[in-house]
């Protein structure tokens, strides 16, 4: 962080609120291929972090986006795993904030590192693909967001390209999920003809200018209505009438009932183009909330202004090959962090040091050495931390776990070269902490052919990739016709192990799953013997 973030030796009360009511702190979530990633370097871009954006559009000089680094995501033009962007920014007013944008796998294979990351942010941006609308992974990360009470601004993207009615995309969002959509921006020109935007705050028209493939930021002309219509002509009557007809519907923005998550502003944006990402910034700035008290585990709040207080919501190793070294990004929730400090593991109740604490942009690491409630800090080569783990000072605060989901995917792995098997063992076991994986054993398959438990099939793809490529330990799968899974107990093991197309393992966190050939299967032994504890596990999505 920059030196006018430093804290002093001892920060008072009113300097954390003061410093967590500067943070934003918020996940972009979408259906793959609406224009996440996109959008996410778009933000960067105008914040004026990066000079240029790195999504350069025609088959030529294409390169990954700055959030996405992983091979497989530059090879596949993907989001396969989270990452976390912090930028500072100043709004039109002049508001100073501190951004921690975290960019989220759209992929529904890797909806497990999505959930993972909505429990580290105070808001999400929904981006929709303005020609396809509500899609079925959109639906669902909505659904969580809804669950954890996490206020949605909504985001119509691509409005450069042909694409659905405006007044449409907005029925389907209040009809499909419930909101009521109040556009604090709405289009000039249709889909696929876009000038600009009329800005229902002040009435004006804020024209974009394009620039050579959306490279840099595009820059924006403010008009009065009258220079407005001279300008767009037909475009720009018929968006103010169109926004006359939402006036008249009470479509309105209303800052408390989006807090309750009653309503979604909307905005209209085309982000390969940099059209309208101003606006959403600025919004986020006056809009969206900052980090507040944290519920634990036994009930209590954790105030913002209490000391300091983490929780660990990604693990990820492999970014940087020439140091190998594991990252785990902490959320700071409570307090003031200073790198060096001596802190507490919840988990063990031992001392834990922080010594190598770093700010990520992407894959791009600075060394850290102040951070505030609602920033994302990296701790290095932190190999006692889990996924879900809380770290503090002072009182005891245990945040509650991140529980992982029901997987329908199985297949057992096994070394292509028998002799690496230690070195087999460490990548099996890094990338499941890392959550890339789940992974059971059991006796009778031994630590040799564990076999991989995944929400999606692509999981099992990321894992032989970085078995082979990073970890330098190619592996050979083998799929088991496994498809419902069910939590049981000791004493049921060996009667379910007896069972045809039924098999159990145990997960590392002790959690002894029943695997079944099929739901029929399932249904049918559960009806034979109702003592049998078989209980579901949290499914990837509704």
């Amino acid at each position: 962080m920059s030196s006018e973030l430093a804290a002093p030796e001892q920060a008072s009360a009113s300097r954390v609120i003061a410093e967590a009511g500067r943070r934003r702190t918020f996940a972009v979530i979408s259906h793959p291929d609406a224009g996440k990633s996109t959008l996410t370097e778009a933000l960067a871009l105008h914040a004026r972090v990066i000079t240029e954006a790195g999504a350069i559009h025609g088959k030529a000089g294409r390169r990954s986006t700055v959030s996405d680094w992983m091979d497989m995501e530059k090879a596949r033009g993907i989001s396969i795993t989270s990452t976390a962007l912090q930028f500072a920014y100043r709004s039109a007013d002049g508001t100073d904030c501190v951004i921690n944008l975290l960019d989220t796998p759209g992929h529904a294979d890797f909806s497990e590192d999505t959930y993972r990351v909505l429990t580290a942010v105070d808001c999400a941006v929904m981006l929709i693909d303005a020609a396809k609308g509500l899609e079925p992974q959109t639906l669902k990360l909505f659904q969580v967001c809804r669950q954890r009470e996490i206020p949605i601004i909504t985001v119509i993207n691509k409005w450069d390209r042909p694409g659905r009615d405006a007044l449409e995309l907005l029925d389907e969002i209040e009809g499909r999920i419930g909101l009521r959509p109040t556009p604090l921006t709405w289009p000039v020109g249709i889909a696929g003809d876009f000038h600009g935007v009329l800005d229902r705050r002040s009435g004006r028209f804020i024209r974009f200018i394009r620039t050579a493939g959306g490279a840099t930021a595009a820059p924006e002309e403010h008009l009065d209505p009258a220079a407005a219509e001279e300008l767009a002509g037909s475009a720009w009557l018929q968006a103010v009438e169109e926004c006359e007809l939402l006036t008249a519907d009470g479509a309105g923005f209303d800052s408390p009932a989006f807090l309750a998550c009653r309503s979604t502003p909307v905005l209209f944006t085309s982000a390969v183009l940099n059209f309208g990402v101003n606006q959403l910034l600025d919004v986020l700035v006056q809009h969206a909330p900052s980090p507040a008290a944290k519920v634990g585990r036994s009930g209590d709040l954790r105030p913002v202004d209490d000391e300091f207080s983490a929780f660990v919501f990604k693990v990820q190793a492999g970014m940087d090959a020439a140091h190998r070294d594991r990252l785990a990004y902490a959320r700071v929730c409570s307090g003031v962090f200073r790198r060096g400090d001596i802190v507490t593991h919840a988990a063990t109740r031992r001392p834990f040091a922080t010594k190598y604490a770093q700010s990520v942009f992407g894959q791009q690491r600075t060394v850290l050495d102040t951070a505030w409630p609602g920033d994302v800090i990296g701790l290095v080569n932190a190999t006692a931390l889990r996924v879900g783990d809380t770290l503090y000072r002072g009182d005891h605060v245990e945040f509650p776990a991140i529980p992982q989901f029901s997987p329908e995917h199985f297949a057992v792995a096994r070394a292509a070269d028998t002799s690496r098997h230690k070195a087999f063992r460490r990548g099996i076991t890094q990338l499941e902490q890392e959550g890339v994986i789940q992974v059971l054993r059991s006796d009778r398959r031994g630590d040799q052919a564990p076999v991989l438990a995944a929400v999606g099939p692509m999981q099992f793809e990321v894992t032989s990739h970085r078995m082979g490529g990073e970890l330098h330990t190619p592996i050979s799968l083998e799929h088991l016709n496994y498809s419902v899974v069910r939590r049981t107990r000791p004493e049921d093991v060996g009667f379910l192990d007896a069972q045809s197309g039924v098999e159990v393992l145990t997960r590392t966190d002790g959690a002894l799953l029943a695997l079944f050939s099929d739901k029929w299967r399932m249904e049918i032994i559960q009806r034979n013997h109702p003592e049998l504890m078989l209980d579901p596990l949290i499914a990837a999505g509704p």
